[in-house]
């Protein structure tokens, strides 16, 4: 017998509110300030590898991404990178810090939507300080009945999170840009993994379609969450 839907999850960086394409922005930065040393697909594989190597290290977020933009930058110039170029690594990753959330399009409505009948949980990872800032900014806070910010999105994460909340993970679902870390992630751990694409996927997000998975969905964008959830309640 199905588990009936009492929970629902919502990622926040690039479901809510836009975040990868500061990312983008200051990768088009970073190879300009670098590109007397290295060409900019050879730049961004090495800065890619570095942030793989550092998410143990760093975590996630635009400080760990500041640090491997400065390691790599030191990699590719054999130690030789000006002081003045690490200078404006560190402000490019200061401006990312600071700059205004701008929602994305039926954020609101779509948590208020659901919260009506549903508990409603956000669920991100990252900097602790920064994913409080950006909630706090965005003026969604009092929208959720709990908020967890955690280092990594595992099956495990999942079936924690929703032991807490509701009856568990079969009874919960999981909203979100990324395929690997919201959706298939979620649906391992038992819940319904709902896809609603961004646009722009980090490559470490990236992951296999579970298409042929009962409990997977994917949404044009986040105005049909309501709909979906009234046929599986």
């Amino acid at each position: 017998m199905e588990e009936k839907l009492t929970t629902v999850g919502f990622d926040a960086d690039d479901t809510l509110w836009h975040n990868e394409r500061f990312f983008q922005l200051t990768h088009t930065y970073f190879a300009e300030l670098l590109a007397d040393h290295a060409e900019r697909e050879h730049l961004m594989e090495r800065l890619l590898a570095a942030e793989k190597r550092n998410i143990r290290h760093y975590g996630y977020g635009i400080k760990g991404f500041t640090l491997s933009m400065i390691e790599t930058a030191i990699e590719v110039t054999e130690d030789r990178v000006p002081a003045s170029v690490i200078r404006q690594l560190i402000e490019a990753g200061q401006d990312m810090l600071a700059h205004p959330i701008e929602l994305l399009p039926h954020a609101r409505e779509a948590i208020e939507g659901v919260a009506a009948t549903h508990k409603v949980i956000l669920i991100t990872k990252g900097d602790l300080i920064d994913q409080e800032r950006k909630l706090a900014q965005s003026g969604l806070g009092d929208l959720f009945d709990g908020v967890e910010i955690v280092s990594e999105k595992t099956p495990d994460t999942y079936r924690g999170i929703f032991g807490q909340y509701c009856d568990g993970p079969a009874s919960a679902m999981m909203v979100g840009n990324s395929m690997r870390s919201d959706v298939v992630a979620a649906i391992r751990a038992g819940c319904w993994g709902v896809y609603v694409p961004h646009g722009l996927v980090w490559e470490i997000e990236k992951a296999e379609t579970p298409a042929d998975n009962p409990r997977y969905r994917e949404l044009q964008d986040l105005g049909e969450l309501s709909q979906l959830i009234r046929t599986l309640s």
